[in-house]
C-alpha cells in the first residue's frame, strides 16, 4: 500500500514547526504504525534527510511512550489501542496521514513528535507512593482484600501515564492521569494510612504543572488506551474534599 504522510517537524521547542509531507510506496498492511516510521526514517537518512524524532520502548502498548495524534485523534482511529498497536491496516491504500505531536501547555514539544512528559514524573513523586518500613515482605495475604476493591484498584492502577487524557482534553487536563494514580492507593489498605496528604500534594502539583480543569466532556476517558473510568476523577475530588475537611477539623 502507498500512503502521503504529512508530519509535524520542529527542531526543538524555542523553533516553529511546520508540517512535512512524505511519500511511502510499497508498504505491507500488516507493519505497525511505528514500523512504518521506522521504514521512513530509514528512507530519510539514505537520502542525507533527519530523522523524524518520536518517542517509543516497549512497542508492546505498556510504557506509554509512543503518544502521537494521527488525524487528530490521541493514537490513532482505533479505540484502547496505543500508538505502537496501530496497523496499517486500519488506513486505506492512498490515504493521507497527518502526524502531530501531543499538545498542551504542560507537555512543550522537544523536537518533531516527542514531547516532554516530565510534569508526569513531577506528579508521582510529589505523592504517588506509599511509605513502607523496610525489611522483609509481608506475605501477600497479610493484609485482607475484597475481590471488588482489588478489581477497581487494579483497574486503577492500569493507567501507562501516556498522555493521551491531556492531548485529547480541550483544557489539557491531567484530572483522569492524576486520579487513577490517586484511586489505586486511596482504594487499598496499605495507602490509606497517607490519603489525604498524597491527594493534596498531587493535586497542588497537577496545578503547578500548568495543566488544565477537568471539562468534564469525558474524552479523556474515550481516548485513553486503557480505557481508564472518569469515575476516578470523582473519587479524587472526594478524596480531596475529605483531605480538607479533615484538615480544617483538625485545625
Amino acid at each position: 500500500m502507498d500512503l502521503h504522510l504529512k508530519i509535524w517537524r520542529q527542531k526543538d521547542r524555542k523553533s516553529e514547526g511546520k508540517l512535512v509531507s512524505y511519500d511511502l510506496k510499497g508498504l505491507n498492511s500488516h507493519m505497525s504504525f511505528l514500523e512504518m516510521l521506522d521504514t521512513l526514517n530509514e528512507k530519510l537518512i539514505v537520502e542525507g534527510d533527519e530523522p523524524v524524532e518520536f518517542d517509543h520502548d516497549c512497542r508492546e502498548g505498556i510504557c506509554g511512550q509512543c503518544g502521537m495524534m494521527i488525524n487528530g485523534i490521541a493514537h490513532g482511529p482505533l479505540k484502547n489501542t496505543t500508538t505502537c498497536q496501530l496497523h496499517l491496516r486500519s488506513f486505506k491504500d492512498g490515504e493521507t496521514i497527518l502526524i502531530e505531536p501531543f499538545r498542551a501547555e504542560a507537555f512543550p514539544v522537544k523536537k518533531d513528535l516527542k514531547v516532554d512528559r516530565s510534569a508526569f514524573d513531577r506528579i508521582i513523586s510529589s505523592g504517588g507512593f506509599v511509605s513502607v518500613n523496610t525489611g522483609q515482605a509481608p506475605d501477600a495475604t497479610a493484609i485482607p482484600v475484597t475481590h471488588q476493591i482489588a478489581e477497581e484498584a487494579f483497574d486503577s492502577a492500569a493507567c501507562i501515564g501516556c498522555g493521551a487524557c491531556v492531548a485529547t482534553c480541550k483544557n489539557g487536563s491531567a484530572a483522569l492521569f492524576t486520579s487513577a494514580k490517586i484511586s489505586h492507593m486511596a482504594l487499598l489498605p496499605q495507602g490509606k494510612e497517607e490519603r489525604s496528604k498524597r491527594v493534596l500534594d498531587m493535586v497542588c502539583q497537577m496545578d503547578a504543572e500548568l495543566f488544565g480543569h477537568c471539562s468534564n466532556t469525558e474524552a479523556c476517558e474515550v481516548e485513553c488506551p486503557q480505557g481508564i473510568s472518569v469515575l476516578n476523577i470523582a473519587r479524587m475530588n472526594f478524596e480531596y474534599n475529605r483531605a480538607l475537611f479533615f484538615n480544617k477539623k483538625g485545625k
